[in-house]
């Protein structure tokens, strides 16, 4: 079972030989913008393997010269894969750590309560699984008194000197080029010192601590002086949200403005990176100006996107001046003239446009995304959370059961946490008013209604998690606001349907790691519909990681499923939204709004009261979700118009999955 077919679905469109060049001279062209050395891998557990096997190495050569070996490790979510592919080792191999010394990077402050710490999450994922000694673990102290953080400081620059300093250092890029928490504007000398976090910070650790509230609003961090003096530094970046960061820091240049940059001055540094966090780089975005290109359409729809914001003009009105001038004479080569190119692409991305997302039943289907027959067609589609269905493509959901189509939605999660307790103590109002009125002789249920109330009100502190009663409700509130959405948009209650993955069910930030328990519930109600088109959440950019599972957890079940015949006629499409849209080079399906039909969509997300303001969970954009939604859809539409296909209010765009083989 195949459980991180995610990571595959940047390689449409990305020829290997951009990332993995057959020779040296291949190489420097594709890497001239490149300032740092960096390893591209499509999937993030191969590039762990190889960076866990990196450190063991560097270890155990120390261990035979009877020397410690000094570790700096940092928290956040992209070091993980490398600390299980430690400790999986450790038991499976019986390699030992009894000479590893640890540094822990960073240290949120104060924190009231050490479970919440950096260093106790590393301890949970790596230190406490594995046999290092308790006396040879660092890290600044999250607990110690105001006037004793330059102190404490000191101490663990002395205790850093005294080990000898670092020979390896472990560190996960942040979305703002940040190493640790030296943010933009710190000094390219400094050394380990306490931190204000600043908004974008805090928001971006609150998963971590259940809501903003509970973010202490500093850190004692190790500097950017110490770090580099380590005799090796290893660091990694997944996914689309780092892909700026990484480009910044290879090819801009050393500022203070991206940290991160420093590390060009090292002579031993390393990045690793997938496909995704490298989606910004010359040779991945732009390869025409670094290499002959392999001209796939995808590829040169690409290159003439990009060649008309260059220029200023729609695709029709591009010169052979044009091409000539910005390193894409090879495409008139091609062609014979920019118009030839020019109608290509003009013709290609008009029939990306439909207002049948579902195919238009006895019409020509030649140009059109969608296949005409069969009609009606079953329907699937899958909403992560239980609001995403509505916030990504409700203007396609209510195109497909307009048109007459089998709809069917599964939500994959209940999306509990997100619900903010002000939320569960007005519902409880509501509903010991009810029992006052309908069953007033129920005492068990008002004592339970007055406990839960009493809890949230006058006991339960920031860091204490909910109950299971409390989770029931929260997770019901969700349930009931996803089905009233539904009736707006005029489905049937019988074809919504919960399917509550186990992963999810933990009532914490922290979720656990798919599971085929949880491919087994997807692959088996598949297959009780048999769709002929399965929407799924194509959102990897999620801060909370729980598309990338849901998408992981449909894309093994199709894996599985894909060889029977009834998938034969069945068509996956990727839908984002919910944090950032399809690059117009990729789209497959675009499906115009009207005004009156952006309103109808607002009007489903709005259905979803308790994701409004008072969302624990609403990521780094101020907006809501109905704003950034309805403003991308009208990005993509601004778009396809500046290019100079019509001109519509907004545009919903999917990009369609093939299986892997």
């Amino acid at each position: 079972m195949r459980l991180d077919l995610s990571s595959h679905i940047t390689l449409e469109g990305v020829p290997k030989k951009y990332y993995r060049p057959e020779n040296d001279y291949e190489e420097y062209n594709l890497s001239r913008y490149e300032k740092l050395p960096l390893a591209i891998y499509e999937e993030t557990n191969k590039a762990a393997k190889k960076i866990a096997n990196d450190i063991v190495k560097e270890m155990l050569k120390l261990k035979q010269t009877g020397k410690q070996f000094v570790l700096g490790i940092s928290g956040g979510s992209s070091p993980l894969p490398v600390y299980e592919e430690l400790v999986r080792q450790h038991r499976e191999e019986n390699l030992s750590f009894s000479n590893l010394v640890v540094f822990n990077t960073y240290e949120f402050y104060p924190v009231m309560d050490f479970a919440y710490s950096n260093l106790q999450m590393l301890k949970d994922f790596f230190l406490n699984r594995i046999d290092i000694k308790p006396e040879n673990i660092f890290s600044p102290d999250a607990t110690i008194e105001k006037d004793l953080i330059a102190e404490n400081c000191e101490v663990f620059e002395k205790d850093l000197q005294r080990m000898g300093g670092l020979d390896y250092l472990l560190l996960g890029l942040g979305s703002k080029g940040n190493l640790a928490f030296n943010m933009p504007g710190s000094s390219l000398h400094s050394q380990t010192r306490l931190v204000m976090l600043d908004g974008d910070s805090r928001k971006d650790i609150a998963r971590n601590f259940g809501s903003l509230d509970k973010v202490p609003v500093s850190a004692i961090t190790m500097g950017l002086s110490d770090m580099m003096e380590a005799r090796k530094i290893t660091l990694v970046a997944w996914g689309e949200q780092k892909a700026e960061s990484v480009h910044n820091i290879v090819e801009g240049p050393v500022t203070d403005m991206v940290p991160g940059s420093i590390l060009q001055t090292h002579s031993e540094v390393k990045l690793f990176v997938d496909l995704a966090a490298a989606s910004d780089l010359t040779r991945i975005s732009h390869p025409w100006l670094v290499t002959n290109c392999d001209w796939t359409n995808k590829l040169i729809r690409r290159a003439i996107v990009w060649l008309c914001g260059v220029v200023d003009k729609p695709i029709l009105k591009l010169t052979n001046k044009d091409y000539n001038d910005n390193g894409l004479s090879e495409l008139i080569t091609l062609y014979g003239s920019a118009y030839n190119v020019n109608i290509k692409i003009f013709n290609e991305l008009q029939h990306t446009i439909t207002g049948w997302p579902g195919g238009k039943p006895d019409a020509d289907d030649t140009y059109r995304p969608e296949r005409a027959k069969p009609y009606p067609k079953k329907v699937i589609i899958f909403s992560p959370h239980p609001d995403d269905d509505v916030i990504s493509m409700g203007g396609t959901f209510q195109r497909l059961v307009n048109q007459g189509h089998e709809v069917h939605v599964a939500y994959q999660t209940s999306g509990n946490i997100a619900v903010g307790d002000e939320e569960v103590i007005r519902y409880i109002s509501v509903l010991k008013s009810m029992r006052k009125k309908f069953d007033p002789g129920n005492k068990g249920l008002l004592e339970k209604y007055e406990g839960i109330r009493q809890y949230l009100m006058h006991e339960k502190a920031k860091e204490d998690q909910d109950t299971p009663d409390i989770l029931f409700i929260k997770g019901r509130i969700r349930r009931e606001e996803a089905r009233s959405a539904d009736r707006y948009v005029g489905l049937s209650e019988e074809n919504v349907h919960f399917l509550d993955l186990p992963f999810y069910e933990t009532g914490k930030v922290k979720k656990n790691p798919i599971s085929e328990k949880d491919v087994n519930i997807v692959k088996d109600f598949i297959q009780t519909i048999k769709p002929h088109q399965i929407y799924v959440a194509g959102d990897l950019a999620d801060p909370h990681g729980t598309h990338k599972v849901c998408l992981d957890a449909i894309l093994a079940s199709i894996d599985i499923l894909k060889e029977e015949e009834w998938f034969n006629d069945c068509r996956v499409w990727m839908y984002r939204g919910a944090w950032m849209e399809w690059e117009i080079a990729h789209i497959e399906m675009a499906v115009p709004l009207s005004p009156e039909e952006l309103r109808q969509k607002r009007n489903a997300i709005l259905k979803h009261q308790s994701q409004m303001e008072s969302a624990p969970f609403l990521g780094d954009d101020e907006r809501l979700f109905w704003q950034r939604s309805e403003e991308r859809n009208r990005a993509t539409a601004e778009m396809y118009w500046k290019l100079g296909l019509a001109s519509y209010e907004a545009i919903e765009a999917f990009v369609e999955y093939i299986p892997v083989q």
